[in-house]
């Protein structure tokens, strides 16, 4: 029987490992903080930013949330960001996407400072986690990583199939695992006969924003599966394509208006997989319990740079 990969449990961890070192940079340097920009009123980004914010507090990181009208112009953007680089008290910055269409998103992010940039997404982060040096990684496939070693699966010359090619997810997912010496194949909208490549795959990653795309044909027998995908479903017809027959399933979209799913059909994750992650309670959590690693990690270089000994 399929056994489950618990986002939540491994969360809690993360955070309980994390407390000894945020006591250890308050004692001996001040708290680590960290900035989160919140364009406009985009309800679900308002939400995460709130789970980020509430972490923060559990964990004694020090936090704060600009929060600029969507009207914003690009050049006051990359001011606030300018503002926050020259912080001495701010240790990472995050600019929360998606941002409005007047803004370019790319020289926004490109501003934040290196050694500031908590979500991994600048092109000098991008630089090092290509060559395996240290710096923050992308918070969601370091997340899947964590995941993964911690339910011990095998990643040493697995052969792991990545669905999605962002640069959020997929790419430095498809990196993160080479490092671990894992055979990786990167599957995209292009590519031929994505079930069949998908079936060789002794690890199933699906990063690519599509409802339950994936079902009994894509997964092998066995695969671990890793579903990142977060969709609201909304219609009758595609709830009764994912779940046939499941009235629970009815009711909660007549109650709520949606219902939750990943890029994996579940019913086919539960069926074929070894180990797989619900959605929600899989991946999720541990985006932001790896924003907290690297806000953490930030601060002790800043701490390290400034003669604070820590340790």
């Amino acid at each position: 029987m399929a056994e489950l990969l618990d986002g939540n449990r491994v969360r809690d961890e993360i955070k309980a490992e994390l407390l000894g070192r945020v006591q250890a940079i308050r004692q001996r340097f001040r708290a680590p903080g960290i900035a989160v920009v919140l364009v406009g009123d985009n309800p679900a980004s308002a939400i995460y930013v709130r789970n980020k914010v509430k972490t923060c507090q559990d964990l004694g990181i020090y936090s704060e949330t600009h929060t600029p009208p969507a009207s914003i112009a690009t050049a006051e953007l990359l001011a606030l960001v300018e503002q926050l680089n020259q912080r001495e008290d701010i240790d990472g910055i995050l600019v929360q996407m998606p941002l409005p269409p007047q803004v370019d998103a790319k020289r926004v992010l490109d501003a934040i400072r290196p050694d500031k940039d908590v979500d991994g997404f600048h092109p000098v982060s991008v630089g090092n986690l290509s060559i395996g040096n240290p710096g923050p990684r992308a918070c969601t496939p370091a997340g899947v990583i964590e995941l993964l070693k911690r339910y011990q699966v095998p990643l040493v010359g697995a052969e792991v199939v990545v669905v999605g090619r962002s640069d959020i997810v997929g790419k430095p997912m498809a990196m993160m695992l080479i490092h671990e010496s894992a055979t990786v194949t990167v599957c995209h909208s292009k590519t031929r006969d994505l079930a069949e490549v998908c079936r060789r795959a002794d690890l199933l990653i699906a990063a690519m924003g599509k409802p339950a795309l994936l079902n009994d044909a894509h997964i092998k027998p066995g695969a671990v599966v890793v579903d990142v995908g977060m969709n609201r479903v909304t219609h009758p017809a595609e709830v009764e394509r994912i779940w046939p027959g499941d009235q629970a399933k009815r009711a909660q979209l007549q109650q709520k208006g949606s219902v939750l799913v990943g890029d994996v059909s579940p019913l086919s994750m539960a069926a074929r997989a070894s180990f797989y992650t619900p959605v929600p309670g899989g991946v999720g959590p541990l985006t932001i319990a790896m924003l907290m690693v690297n806000t953490v990690t930030l601060a002790e270089a800043r701490a390290h740079r400034a003669g604070v000994l820590l340790h």
